[in-house]
């Protein structure tokens, strides 16, 4: 392992998710930034500068950066960032997601626009998403993982790819998540990938496999990106009903390869009743008594009638979900409006004692294996630190990608 630690700078960087999974082990923050444009008050902000320091931290748009002056950002190795994914997010139905063309989703063109324009290239990528990037938009499956694939590949990136679920390797929550790390062509490991098998990578060798093991579950499918962005973005997958993207894969050279795989795990687990805060639970978690045909009205199976702007009628049918959360497994995925009293129903409900209540901050940072009171500041509201939750990573993830890939760098 390296004698000197790796420099990392930390885009989007909310909380400081990437942060501590990555300063466990072989990295250095040397520059952050965190700015969310909707709002005057930067609260994610203020609990990043609280935890870790406002040296090296700025809270500024990160376009302004790149347009400015990208020297501005220091000269590092690894490039980090789970970028803004509200264009893809499971609160957004894939028929109106926009995608590339979103507001937010222009923010990977600061990506882009860092990697294009730093003199000193940082040499390695570890970037993060939803999973719904490999098949959006839905007029043409998968092309804005393709623009952004073909974008790298231009800059000289290689880039290997798996949606990780974090249950499935024994952390306490269902969150479904897309990696990527890119390894620039001057690099060791480009040339390494270069000459190996591809499948082989995918499957054992490659980092992402040695930090989460996987048995495929299909044949390694191959095809070439054609084009350059603005072609891919009018003609990639335009007849498709599928996305040609599996949740495993690599782009090298403009050539992708990709495989449908599983994971290949049977360690220690943690499951949603190893989360909770055992006493002093104050009262306002838990769920009213006059409100609890309203919780279990949502939570259950209905059919609903609504209307089209056209005035088209049509039926919505929902199936019921466990209710209260089944403490025996691992919790379903912590979404941004998860705090508040208000009924709902994707917030969690479980009754472990006294009655039914909601989860706390605390119990929602384990869930994403932040410290306990990660989040806690003076004028940071319950419902504001469940926002962060939600948008934020299971640390755990990124610590083992993190430690693998170091292995593979200093091989």
């Amino acid at each position: 392992m390296p004698n000197k630690k790796l420099k990392v700078a930390e885009l989007f960087a909310g909380v400081g998710g990437f942060r501590l999974g990555l300063e466990k082990s072989y990295y250095e923050i040397v520059w952050s930034n965190q700015w969310e444009p909707s709002t005057k008050l930067q609260h994610a902000s203020r609990v990043y500068e609280h935890r870790f320091g406002s040296e090296h931290h700025v809270n500024e748009n990160i376009n302004d950066i790149v347009t400015r002056d990208v020297e501005e950002i220091p000269d590092h190795d690894l490039l980090v960032g789970g970028f803004p994914c509200q264009d893809y997010s499971v609160a957004t139905t894939l028929h109106n997601s926009k995608g590339l063309k979103g507001k937010k989703g222009v923010l990977w063109w600061s990506i882009q626009g860092i990697l294009e324009r730093k003199q000193n290239k940082p040499k390695y990528l570890f970037l993060e998403n939803v999973d719904r990037l490999l098949k959006s938009p839905a007029t043409q499956r998968g092309r804005d993982f393709a623009v952004m694939l073909q974008s790298l590949n231009e800059l000289g990136y290689a880039v290997e790819w798996r949606v990780i679920n974090a249950a499935d390797y024994g952390m306490p929550q269902r969150r479904r998540r897309i990696f990527f790390i890119g390894y620039h062509k001057s690099t060791a490991v480009y040339k390494q990938l270069v000459e190996s098998s591809k499948q082989e990578w995918l499957l054992q060798n490659g980092t992402i496999a040695s930090a989460f093991p996987v048995n495929t579950v299909g044949t390694t499918e191959q095809f070439k990106l054609e084009g350059d962005l603005v072609e891919l973005t009018n003609t990639f997958n335009k007849s498709g009903k599928l996305s040609p993207f599996h949740n495993t894969g690599l782009l090298i050279n403009g050539h992708v390869f990709t495989v449908k795989t599983m994971a290949a795990y049977d360690g220690a687990r943690t499951v949603l009743g190893d989360v909770l805060v055992e006493k002093d639970i104050p009262q306002e978690y838990y769920i009213d008594s006059a409100d609890l045909d309203k919780w279990e009205y949502l939570k259950g199976a209905k059919t609903i009638e609504r209307k089209t702007v056209a005035g088209f009628v049509y039926k919505y049918a929902e199936g019921g979900m466990i209710y209260p959360d089944a403490l025996e497994n691992p919790s379903r995925t912590i979404i941004t409006g998860e705090g508040g009293k208000s009924p709902s129903r994707f917030k969690h409900v479980i009754s472990p004692k006294n009655g039914l209540r909601r989860l706390t901050p605390v119990e929602l940072e384990r869930l994403n294996m932040f410290p306990d009171n990660h989040t806690k500041l003076d004028g940071i509201t319950d419902a504001k630190r469940a926002f962060f939750m939600g948008n934020a990573l299971v640390v755990g993830v990124v610590e083992k990608i993190g430690t693998a890939l170091a292995a593979k760098i200093n091989a």
